[in-house]
């Protein structure tokens, strides 16, 4: 079991809403730290030991193994957070990270173990052919769904981010209701 858990992992651990830990790391509560994204994190001693002062049962083992975990990776703040909040609110109770730039998406990747990576392939930092050859030639991550975002992408560069390795690629402004489709498809939770 991970020692760090995010706000959602946290929520599920403790048996309240995500707000409700945030709330509690506001005020005070909880230790928590930011990733350089800006994503909260608490240490499993810090929660656990808030929840013992607090009489909130310990749960023996958490069973989100079956989650599907989706990585989101780009550095529009606007946009990752209208993709998250889209996918969390989805009835699949997907469990939805995302990384500001590539050094903490090439973490996220290793650590989190995503199922799906939808990654904006035009950030600084990032050289989106590279991430997608990479992504499907390791053998821990070759079985990782990648869809591909962009705003500047024409039919040529669309075949060869999938030559590299890319499952499917979105234009920006982005088609939310498509992209939960093709993320439920891939996961093979729709035919």
């Amino acid at each position: 079991m991970d020692d760090v858990f995010t706000v959602f992992t946290a929520s599920k651990y403790c048996n309240v809403s995500s707000k409700t830990i945030i709330n509690w790391i506001d005020a005070g509560h909880i230790k928590a730290y930011r990733t350089p994204g800006g994503h909260r994190r608490i240490n499993r001693k810090d929660l656990e030991s808030f929840m013992t002062r607090q009489g909130i049962p310990i749960p023996e083992t958490v069973t989100d193994e079956n989650r599907k975990r989706i990585l989101v990776v780009d550095d529009d703040p606007i946009i990752v957070e209208s993709i998250v909040q889209s996918l969390e609110e989805d009835e699949h109770d997907y469990e939805v990270i995302s990384a500001a730039d590539g050094f903490e998406a090439g973490l996220q990747v290793n650590h989190f173990k995503p199922h799906i990576l939808i990654l904006d392939i035009m950030m600084p930092d990032i050289k989106g052919y590279d991430v997608c050859r990479k992504i499907k030639s390791s053998p821990e991550t070759k079985n990782t769904k990648i869809i591909v975002l962009s705003a500047y992408l024409d039919e040529e560069k669309f075949a060869r981010m999938k030559e590299y390795g890319a499952d499917a690629c979105f234009s920006k402004p982005l088609p939310l209701p498509q992209l939960k489709e093709e993320v439920a498809r891939m996961l093979g939770l729709k035919e």
